[in-house]
């Protein structure tokens, strides 16, 4: 008996995600991608109208609050603390499409996905996020989160171990000449490594380098200032205009071209190799960003600029060519920072323009400006917030002054406060249920 109620079963199972792919094959609204911003975004719809028929494309199990790794490799944040279940934190009401979407047909509004063949909309939102491409960086796929290179935006756990491995030696720091999410996360763990070098006894034995392929430490001016005071009370050595092209592990040293923009600030004098155009910085413990692209579906599709970035309207984050189809978060082309502060002022845009367009045929007037937020972690318990638009205006929340906090663009105790324990609480109990924050 047992073989003939195991088929039945296996019927009965297969009949019913039958089903569930007829029904989720038509979607009013469907979203690609379980990050921030495709959970924001269907939170938010749904609050505004829980009829609507929403699908989700995400084919993961885990959704995380990445922000919170920079601390995680400091040795300062529970990184279990930073996952949830993905089931957890879907909005109740939307079909959860648990498959990866591959491409993309506009003219007959249909995304195309690896198992649950094609599925159709009447609006899209286009929210994957980046993927990295270790391949960009020759040596990078053999070197990364082994031994004495790490990275927080792959295994901060890993980069934990390292600083506590860590015996002296260059410390460098550097990232790649791709796109990233949040630009400023390099510089996080560079000032919270020379904060815990002191705690360990090792700073005096170390040397340590930031090399970036930027001409400038940060673009808004007053972050900036403050930036380069740290840097000088920490003695780091900034290597600005360096383009990482290759990891060699086994040897532990990082190669370079050099970009016209070349220059450097507060030198110090650390073992330096060349080989023909390259220059290659030796280290004993190596931190880097991984460079960050579109993914592959989204690249090769026909709803990308020249860059492979989605191209939609940088105001109201509507595409440029299919009225229906939106994008918002790290894959748009926008000329602002990849962060989940972005999103968190991009979302209600998007949700607002859908709905007037189901409603009038026509967006609405709200308009994003670019709005982005860096917060850079100086020390153990200290913060400055950088907060910015399109134009690199410094321009900081005034709710700021609730935490008696005057100048977010300087270092203060109440910042740090925000950034451990207030930001992933309004991440996970506000904005992943659709709040405005």
């Amino acid at each position: 008996m047992l073989p003939f109620i195991k088929s039945v079963v296996n019927i009965f199972t297969l009949l019913y995600f039958k089903n569930l792919l007829i029904m989720s094959s038509h979607q009013q609204v469907l979203i690609i991608g379980g990050g921030t911003a495709g959970i924001m975004v269907a939170a938010q719809l749904l609050k505004k109208d829980k009829s609507l028929k929403i699908g989700l494309i995400e084919p993961a199990d885990t959704h995380y609050y990445q922000p919170a790794w920079t601390l995680v490799g400091a040795g300062n944040f529970n990184f279990e603390k930073t996952a949830k279940s993905m089931a957890s934190v879907m909005p109740k009401g939307i079909t959860w499409i648990k498959d990866y979407a591959t491409g993309f047909n506009p003219e007959k509004n249909t995304v195309s996905t690896k198992s649950s063949g094609d599925i159709t909309y009447d609006y899209l939102v286009v929210a994957p996020g980046l993927v990295y491409d270790f391949s960009l960086v020759e040596g990078l796929t053999e070197a990364i989160n082994k031994g004495v290179v790490c990275s927080n935006y792959t295994d901060p756990k890993h980069t934990w171990e390292v600083l506590k491995n860590f015996k002296g030696g260059t410390a460098l720091f550097t990232q790649p000449t791709t796109p990233i999410k949040c630009g400023g996360a390099p510089q996080k763990i560079l000032y919270l490594a020379e904060h815990y070098f002191r705690r360990s006894g090792v700073k005096n034995k170390t040397k340590i380098v930031f090399a970036t392929n930027g001409g400038v430490i940060f673009g808004v001016k007053p972050i900036a200032e403050t930036l380069m005071n740290i840097v000088d009370k920490k003695d780091i050595n900034l290597r600005f205009g360096h383009l990482l092209k290759k990891v060699d592990g086994e040897k532990q040293i990082a190669w370079y071209a050099l970009a016209d923009n070349q220059s450097e600030y507060n030198h110090k004098d650390v073992e330096v190799s060349k080989d023909g155009d390259l220059i290659g910085i030796h280290f004993d413990m190596l931190h880097l960003a991984p460079p960050q692209t579109a993914p592959k579906f989204i690249q090769n599709s026909t709803l990308v600029n020249e860059e492979k970035w989605l191209d939609v309207d940088i105001n109201t984050l509507q595409h440029n060519k299919y009225s229906n189809i939106f994008g918002l978060g790290d894959v748009a082309a926008l000329p602002t920072a990849k962060t989940g502060a972005a999103i968190r002022k991009q979302a209600p845009i998007v949700v607002d323009n859908i709905t007037l367009l189901m409603k009038n045929n026509s967006i609405g007037n709200m308009s994003y400006n670019g709005y982005s937020s860096c917060p850079f972690v100086t020390n153990y318990g200290k913060m400055v917030l950088a907060e910015f638009d399109y134009d690199n205006n410094f321009t900081p929340d005034p709710k700021l002054k609730q935490m008696l906090i005057k100048d977010s663009s300087k270092e203060h105790w109440r910042l740090w406060i925000l950034k451990k324990y207030m930001l992933p609480y309004l991440y996970w109990n506000k904005m992943m249920k659709g709040e405005n924050v």
